[in-house]
This record gives C-alpha cells, structure tokens and sequence, in this order.
C-alpha cells in the first residue's frame, strides 16, 4: 500500500462523502489476459484491490460498502474458473477475519448461500459473528447474488405472509418489499461504481439503485485503489441529486 504522504489529502474528497457505495468488479478476467496469465492470477490480484477499497473506504468515512463478487449468473463460468473463485474466497475470509475485527469492519454476506461447501459456510459464518460488532464500516459481500431473484425471494415470502393470513395483499407496499430483500436494514447506495469498461448494472441492486448516481470507469478491477475510489465520490459530489423532484425543486 502507498505511504500516506502518497495518497491524496482527505481533504481533498470533501462533504458529503456517500454513505453508501456498491462497486461491481469487473475485469479481472482481462487484466489476467493482458499479461498471460490464466483468469484465477486475475481474481486473485483483483483480491488485493478489494483490500485497498475497504481500507479507503473507511478512511474515507463511507458507512456501508457492498462489492459484487459473485453473481448467480458465475455459475455458467469454466467449473475451473469457479472453483478457483470459491477457494479464493474461503482463503480471503480465513486470512482476513481477524484484520477486519481488529479495524471495527462488520462483515455481512447478501446472496443465496446454498452453493457454498459446508466447511466455507461455517469459516463465513464464524467471521460474520465475529465481527458483528464492528462500527468503522459494514463490508457487504454479494455472493451467489441475483437481484430478479432477490425480488422474486421477496415475492414468494409476502405471498407466504398473505397466504397465512399475516397480512393483505393492500398492505404491501415499498418497505414491505425491502424488508424482505437480502440487504434489509442497509441504507440504499448513494454511488454505485463499475469498473472494466462496461455500463451496465448486470442484474445487481437494481431496487437498490433506482436513485444511487452511476459512475462507470475504463480501469480493470485489479488496477483499482484509493485514488479511484475518490475520484468516483468526486464525481458524485459534483452532482445534484433529486429523487425525482424538478431541478431546484
């Protein structure tokens, strides 16, 4: 990591920093191609990535940040690749528990947990209590994630709650909806960034984000830091935000 008279002033991301920031990570895949190297070198080196963002992202004083690691679209990769991706990330939760407890960051996990091979589920588990209590960031992690079929979990469990007689069909509203999606609890992202070029949210927090300002950047995952991560809240800061609502409105 730079030294600290490296990287930009804090000062110079300025106020307000968003509280909440979702990153879908994308071009490991390339930059491993680009030097020759099979896609798990790519991912793995895309792990270092994520470990400057948590850093600066707490430094920064974003409150929740929520990285797209593993779609439920993955699972059509080469089992190579996939395989590859699901050892790293029972290494990463292994070699970085105790880091994340000891810097206050609470890790949470969003996504249908069921692909997941019994002893990793249990190390996840065990480092999601371990840090439960953390209050310097929520590291939200987006595995196995898909959001037609979080918004489609959530149908099934409203109409559970209507069929038991719990409640009425007129009683569902937004915040039914969202109490009953993966991140319930969390606040909307205010930023959602894309890295690898591409512009397109691929089936990620696509309730969430109806109102978070889009940043999209050329740079591949692996290359990402601190200084894109402010670079990206810049952008953010310099536009105006309305809800719907009409300019000065």
């Amino acid at each position: 990591m730079a030294s600290p008279s490296a990287r930009p002033a804090l000062a110079a991301v300025g106020s307000p920093v968003p509280a909440h920031v979702a990153i879908i990570m994308d071009g490991n895949g390339r930059w491993a191609s680009a030097r020759g190297l099979p896609r798990a070198a790519g991912h793995r080196a895309g792990r270092d990535a994520v470990r400057r963002t948590v850093e600066a992202a707490r430094e920064l004083g974003v409150d929740v940040l929520t990285l797209y690691a593993f779609s439920t679209e993955n699972w059509r990769r080469p089992s190579d690749e996939v395989g590859a991706l699901l050892a790293l990330l029972h290494e990463a939760v292994l070699a970085e528990a105790e880091e994340l407890h000891r810097s206050g960051i609470q890790l949470r996990v969003c996504g249908a947990l069921d692909g997941l091979a019994p002893e990793t589920r249990a190390e996840l588990d065990r480092v999601v209590a371990l840090t439960s209590g953390g209050a310097a960031l929520i590291l939200n992690i987006a595995f196995n994630y898909g959001s037609r079929a979080e918004l489609a979990r959530a149908a099934r469990l409203l109409a559970a709650d209507v069929a038991a007689g719990a409640r009425t069909p007129e009683s569902i509203d937004e915040a039914a909806v969202a109490a009953r999606l993966y991140t319930a609890g969390l606040p909307d992202p205010d930023l959602l960034i894309r890295t690898g070029r591409e512009q397109r949210l691929s089936n990620f927090l696509l309730w969430q984000c109806a109102y978070a300002e889009l940043v999209f950047l050329d740079v591949l995952w692996p290359d990402f830091g601190r200084d894109h991560l402010v670079a990206a809240i810049a952008t953010y800061q310099q536009r105006q935000r309305r809800f719907g609502a009409a300019p000065g409105g």
